[in-house]
């Protein structure tokens, strides 16, 4: 009887589950709220056990793997201060699931997680030097060097056109939502006023994607920076690691070519030696929604990142 594996994906708005086979299929899977506000952690830390048994198998279990969001203690199993989780401080999850399920349990940052997940399931299958950045709320990356999960990238500060900011306070999804917002109230014309039936507190990313798509001006031009920015600070990175592949993911990624196409510009642009990039592919995550509870299946497989997945 082969044992199976539990992926759990501890987000600030859903808690995802997931009993996975030892090739990181997905066997069974369920999410619930997360419910933050309600009760604390502990009360969230509870929502999280039911929703593993009502995924765990009858087979024997080889661990539970969790992404959660950063900051973390990887190696003492401790949630320390995440922004999206009130409440949560240098909080012992690994050591509550073991406690209740007498089973190995892994934590691992969401970017690090996803970057063992897109390397075993999606889009950076079979690569060995792997950089994964999410544009999400926020912005950040894991890498993987020669098949072990080496690091992770998180805020940076970026100079650009004069002005010292953060990488996220230029091409975030708020930062991005929050440009779109200002230029269309200052009377700027847009499809994206329709788009909202003119409440333009409902301008998201997928708006502006959905509209830069169509050949907006004011979107495209939003996606033509945020793209240039990107696409710096992934040239860094790239000059950090060298790696073989940049897989881009996060809600903001959605936004596809007139986001991509400026972000490959960039770095080809600014690279500072044809090298890096002769050989590199940038492609958008594979794995979605569910790229989380992989992950969480492969930091258990590879012992916290510790070995390769091939080992």
């Amino acid at each position: 009887m082969t044992a199976k594996i539990i992926g759990v994906d501890l987000g600030g708005t859903r808690i995802r589950a997931a009993c996975l086979d030892h090739d990181l299929n997905i066997l069974k899977r369920q999410e619930t709220l997360t419910r933050a506000d309600d009760g604390g952690p502990n009360a969230v830390i509870g929502r999280m056990i039911e929703l593993i048994r009502s995924i765990w198998p009858d087979e024997p279990i080889e661990g539970i793997g969790v992404s959660a969001p950063g900051p973390l203690d990887p190696n003492g199993g401790l949630v320390l201060a995440p922004p999206n989780l009130p409440g949560w401080k240098n909080v012992p999850l690994a050591a509550h699931l073991k406690n209740v399920f007498k089973v190995p349990v892994y934590i691992g940052k969401d970017t690090n997680v996803a970057v063992l997940a897109e390397t075993a399931r999606g889009a950076a299958k079979n690569c060995r030097n792997v950089v994964y950045i999410t544009l999400s709320t926020g912005i950040g990356a894991g890498v993987l060097v020669d098949g072990r999960l080496a690091t992770e990238v998180g805020s940076m500060w970026m100079l650009i056109d004069g002005q010292a900011m953060r990488f996220e306070s230029a091409a975030a999804g708020p930062a991005l939502e929050e440009q779109a917002r200002k230029l269309l109230a200052q009377g700027t014309p847009s499809l994206m006023v329709g788009m909202v039936e003119n409440d333009l507190k409902q301008v998201s990313t997928k708006t502006l994607g959905e509209a830069a798509k169509q050949g907006d001006k004011l979107a495209l031009e939003i996606a033509q920076r945020a793209g240039y920015v990107i696409g710096l600070g992934l040239t860094t990175v790239l000059h950090l690691f060298n790696p073989e592949i940049l897989v881009i993911g996060g809600g903001v990624s959605n936004m596809g070519d007139p986001l991509f196409t400026p972000i490959r510009k960039t770095i080809q642009d600014h690279v500072i030696y044809d090298g890096y990039i002769n050989t590199l592919r940038i492609e958008p995550a594979a794995l979605g929604e569910d790229v989380s509870v992989i992950g969480g299946a492969a930091l258990v497989r590879t012992r916290g990142g510790l070995v390769t997945l091939r080992e």
